[in-house]
């Protein structure tokens, strides 16, 4: 369909950068609590983040990949450092919940997002001589807040139309060892009881349609099994597309701007017997931050 038979929609809510260490603010609170059906039931909203990670090196610096080990898992530039500190920053000035846990892929660019959303998340105080360093560097947080854990259901798109066929692993296989990854999360944060969803990497060229299956699948699966929590999930672009074009008929998904994120949200039920259940997820435009959607007209 031509440019001109669609309606760009930019959804691109632009926070003042939250430099300062907040503590808690008093508003926060657990899940909202809703009514129950006067049986004994009681009715609750989980709300789940889907974020993109930062700026990633090899786009920063194109020559990276030449001399990089690992050159399909590049890390942050110094700017996707930034960026995920601030966005964690303003995620906990400004969101009216808490977060409770947090999934993250298993790429490199994924976990150093993830520490610097967590950092801020968690800041209790910040021990830095530089007033202009705008990392979680010199942050001193309270690891009791939130806990961290790895999904291999959440990692990037595994084909060649997201990773480059020159850098991609000539057998098709990608390997993470996991207390390597695990290092790079903030210390104390990491919940080592929960098991992946995925128990392992998505094979090698799968579909676009299953890679947004997956994200989808993994997104639910999560907030299934943790029904009275608020989630952030760290993943790619694809993940956060998925999950905005699950909320919004006649649009698709322009653009994914680093930490990027969609905000879902659901009314959980629960029963006297800790049995639940669950609507289905649902947004809104102000619940997208560096989104771009395009707007699909029929015909």
């Amino acid at each position: 369909m031509l440019m001109r038979e669609r309606e760009t929609i930019e959804v691109k809510r632009r926070h003042f950068l939250a430099l300062e260490i907040y503590t808690l603010p008093n508003l926060l609170m657990g899940l909202s609590d809703g009514d129950g059906d006067g049986d004994g039931s009681s009715q609750l909203r989980q709300h789940v983040i889907v974020m993109r990670h930062g700026d990633r090196l090899d786009n920063a610096v194109p020559l990276w990949t030449a001399s990089a080990p690992r050159p399909w898992d590049p890390p942050l530039a110094d700017d996707g450092h930034v960026r995920a500190f601030t966005t964690g920053a303003n995620l906990r000035k400004h969101l009216s919940f808490p977060i409770h846990r947090v999934f993250v892929s298993p790429f490199l660019r994924c976990l150093q997002t993830a520490s610097g959303v967590v950092s801020a998340l968690c800041a209790v105080d910040r021990k830095s001589d530089d007033p202009n360093d705008l990392t979680s560097n010199g942050v001193v947080i309270d690891p009791s807040k939130i806990k961290v854990s790895m999904e291999f259901g959440l990692c990037e798109m595994m084909n060649s139309l997201a990773i480059r066929p020159k850098v991609a692993p000539k057998d098709g296989i990608f390997n993470f060892d996991m207390a390597q990854c695990k290092s790079v999360l903030p210390a104390g944060t990491i919940d080592n009881t929960t098991e992946m969803i995925y128990k392992e990497l998505p094979r090698w060229q799968e579909t676009l349609e299953d890679t947004r299956a997956r994200y989808l699948q993994v997104i639910t699966s999560l907030a299934d099994k943790y029904p009275s929590e608020n989630l952030l999930l760290v993943t790619h672009g694809e993940g956060v597309g998925s999950s905005v074009a699950g909320c919004f008929e006649h649009v698709e998904v322009a653009e994914v701007e680093y930490c990027a994120y969609s905000v879902l949200h659901r009314s959980v039920v629960f029963k006297e017997s800790k049995s639940f259940s669950a609507g289905q997820f649902v947004g809104s435009l102000n619940d997208l931050v560096g989104v771009q959607l395009v707007q699909v007209q029929e015909t």
